[in-house]
């Protein structure tokens, strides 16, 4: 082998070395030492790619993202305040960042739960429909006023556990209810038999669910509401008028609107409702914060390290819930076809709520280190502020739905 005696330069043969290129920076031409750029971080790697290469480079993110939910998700659920104090510790790497942990999970919860709404709304117009659709005349084959008065209570006592699903005495059922027995009266005539008297309270709640069109729509008619507060902007009351209006619409669409529309006020108030609560938990959040640094002031502790407790709180707070509408979907599914589920599912759910309190409890003892009765007294008053806070964050939420 002949040695050329320059460095870096080796000879023609099969064993010898070429001359090493120097590779620059596309963006900002340095010189690249790494498959990133160390002056503005640019990739080595071309974006422009061959479909596989792409394919397999969105796996690679995507196990390399379940790989760290995967770490995340059970110390969250079960080890109360372990995610904290790791990444106060600086091992950081391989869990979720807290922020958009808390983010995440957060829609998850109130998507799912919007779902499940949704779908418990569905359901209860399905079987006030069936309870309608049934409202035929079943008395038409009857012989004598006995049979009559068996087809009625058996239609009646349907009716029954359909108000017992819904706790409320509906619109719906009670006009059905009033359609059976003016059937059974004519049928009663019919066979020359003395008619059944009406229940007392059901036959003004039936007129007034069959009020004449014209009298309906003069009564949902739409009216603006004004408001004028001296020291606010005229764009605020405005504002203000406008949502107040909404709000007087939907409710009364809600209560006294046919059936399309009291459904459609009812989606509108839902889906605005879940529209605007996780904005409003991100403003809580931070306030939630200030309230463990006040009162921890003593502890000598930034605030951000507050934020981050606040944060993977509320991210076991949502991941808890998002379990419990998943256990609450599963059993409406189940339930039908095994009624034992109901009760195992029950029971799970009782658990998770339990848990959220004894979770909390455990999460501040252990970042803290604080004894147990000191835990205890300040544990109570910041669950005694939250709740008020929370309290009114919902609220605002609730109205802020309604004037969608």
């Amino acid at each position: 082998m002949n040695d050329t005696g320059d460095t870096g330069i080796k000879g023609t043969g099969t064993n010898e070395l070429a001359e090493a290129g120097t590779l620059h920076c596309a963006n900002c031409g340095e010189t690249m030492h790494g498959e990133f750029c160390h002056h503005c971080g640019q990739s080595i790697h071309s974006v422009l790619k061959p479909m596989h290469h792409m394919v397999e480079d969105t796996l690679d993110m995507v196990l390399h993202v379940d790989g760290r939910i995967v770490h995340t998700l059970p110390p969250l659920l079960l080890k109360p305040g372990f995610l904290t104090l790791e990444y106060f510790s600086g091992r950081r790497q391989r869990y979720v960042a807290p922020f958009r942990l808390m983010f995440v999970l957060c829609l998850l919860s109130f998507f799912l739960l919007h779902l499940a709404v949704d779908w418990a709304a569905a359901k209860a117009d399905a079987n006030t429909a069936a309870a309608v659709a049934r409202a035929t005349n079943d008395f038409a084959h009857a012989d004598d006023a006995g049979e009559v008065r068996d087809v009625l209570r058996e239609k009646t006592d349907e009716l029954e556990k359909q108000r017992a699903t819904a706790r409320a005495r509906t619109a719906e059922l009670d006009a059905t209810e009033m359609q059976l027995r003016t059937q059974a009266n004519q049928r009663l005539h019919d066979l020359g038999a003395a008619p059944l008297p009406l229940p007392t309270g059901l036959a003004p709640a039936a007129a007034a669910s069959t009020a004449s069109p014209p009298a309906a729509k003069a009564e949902n008619k739409h009216q603006p509401v004004n408001i004028n507060v001296a020291w606010l902007p005229d764009i605020a009351n405005a504002r203000l008028s406008l949502m107040m209006t909404h709000v007087v619409d939907n409710m009364r669409a809600a209560r006294r609107g046919d059936t399309e529309a009291r459904r459609q006020a009812r989606e509108r108030m839902i889906g605005g409702i879940f529209a605007v609560l996780p904005q409003t938990m991100f403003v809580l959040i931070p306030v939630f914060a200030l309230l463990l640094k006040l009162f921890y002031v003593f502890r000598r502790r930034l605030y951000m390290e507050h934020l981050i407790v606040a944060l993977h709180s509320h991210a076991f707070l949502f991941l808890n819930l998002l379990l419990i509408a998943l256990v609450g979907m599963l059993s409406t599914w189940l339930k039908p076809h095994a009624a034992w589920t109901g009760y195992l599912f029950g029971w799970i759910q009782a658990a998770l709520l339990l848990w959220q309190p004894v979770y909390l409890l455990l999460m501040q003892k252990r970042i803290y280190r604080q004894g147990w009765l000191l835990t205890l007294v300040k544990y109570w008053f910041i669950g005694w502020f939250y709740l008020w806070l929370l309290g009114f964050t919902l609220t605002v939420a609730f109205v802020l739905g309604l004037a969608h």
